[in-house]
């Protein structure tokens, strides 16, 4: 779609005038995390001439490597939505327990969630890495959160989006009412609507997937992307092709503007996690989003948005994208749960995968 011209703030203000869910302090709580997002972006794009100060490398709550960007990005969405005084409790991946307002600053009636910069690794190599938020209403009463206030499924987000810094900056939000992309104009020093109403293609020839699990991948799994892999000469018939940025955020956008779709399963190389994402500031925006523009979120076995939440940094498997792929992974899930489907093996010796090789017939999966 062609711009509009409508910046950020215009664009809340029309939103605010057409839906009376939309209120003064949910829109206030956007152009927060706008000016933060401004801020990280030009911290992000000086890349190896930021001077990071004595902010070291140390291991976060998730027992990843915690780089200075990291910290850094962390306080100013800290910084900037503490001041604008629209929330009562913020979490964020770099903390193991939701932040702790000043007492100097005003309460608001919102909860933020947030990863302050996904994809951070990728910096050093200069890959397109993100920004990305969940918003809630907190619980009537509330104005000094604790975990359990946080603990509410996706459903009942109000507003989600990510911000991209890439070669341009962009933000994509949805108020629930539609997904919606805005690009910096860095001329203008602000965000310009130029995807308005983003749809998914229901179907997609594309699809995203750290292939270096695939010895831990679930059967339905492995079996649709062996469908994929084999491609024309296959069951579905068509060429697929393969993306892997290793930043969900980047992923995400992809799917939003051309279609496909982004895994990361359930599998059994660290048994005791779930998943690999995290279920309320990864998966619960990124499904928001998606599903607002006409696709699918599931973990294959249920929808993301209605799990409830256990704690802020659970993880969970994650099968995303466009409608028709994603409910054609829970159709092989479903079935595989139901003794339908043979399990596909993986011989210790003389090992043949969908990169070198078909497995025995006795092995490949039905293809009903």
């Amino acid at each position: 779609m062609p711009p509009t011209n409508q910046n950020f703030s215009q664009f809340l203000t029309e939103q605010r005038t057409h839906n009376p869910a939309i209120d003064d302090d949910l829109v206030g709580l956007m152009d927060d995390l706008q000016r933060a997002v401004i801020v990280i972006a030009a911290l992000v794009s000086r890349g190896a001439l930021h001077q990071s100060g004595d902010v070291a490398t140390q291991v976060n709550v998730q027992g990843e490597e915690q780089k200075p960007f990291d910290v850094i990005s962390n306080d100013i969405m800290l910084q900037h939505c503490e001041q604008g005084g629209r929330v009562c409790g913020m979490a964020s991946e770099e903390l193991e327990h939701p932040y702790t307002l000043s007492p100097e600053h005003k309460r608001g009636p919102y909860l933020l969630i947030f990863d302050p910069l996904d994809g951070s690794s990728n910096i050093d190599i200069n890959v397109t890495v993100g920004s990305i938020f969940s918003v809630l209403k907190a619980p009537e009463g509330v104005t000094e959160a604790v975990e359990a206030d946080f603990l509410q499924p996706g459903r009942r987000q109000v507003a989600a989006g990510f911000a991209l810094y890439g070669p341009n900056t962009m933000m994509i939000i949805t108020l629930g009412h539609g997904t919606h992309g805005f690009t910096f104009d860095r001329g203008l020093g602000q965000f310009v609507l130029t995807h308005p109403a983003m749809r998914i293609p229901e179907t997609t020839q594309e699809f995203a997937i750290n292939a270096s699990n695939e010895r831990f991948w679930e059967p339905p799994v492995r079996r649709y992307i062996r469908e994929c892999i084999d491609g024309k000469t296959g069951p579905r018939g068509v060429d697929f092709n393969m993306r892997w940025v290793a930043s969900m955020v980047a992923e995400i956008y992809r799917i939003l503007v051309r279609g496909g779709i982004y895994m990361y399963p359930r599998d059994s190389k660290q048994p005791i996690k779930a998943g690999r994402l995290r279920l309320m500031y990864e998966a619960n925006p990124a499904a928001m989003l998606v599903e607002q523009a006409g696709g699918g979120a599931s973990t294959g076995r249920e929808p993301l948005m209605d799990i409830v939440p256990t704690g802020i940094h659970q993880r969970v498997p994650i099968i995303i994208g466009s409608i028709k792929e994603v409910e054609r992974l829970v159709r092989y899930h479903e079935g595989h749960d139901r003794g339908e489907e043979p399990v596909l093996r993986t011989p210790l010796f003389n090992i043949r995968t969908l990169f070198n090789g078909e497995l025995p017939k006795r092995d490949q999966p039905s293809c009903r």
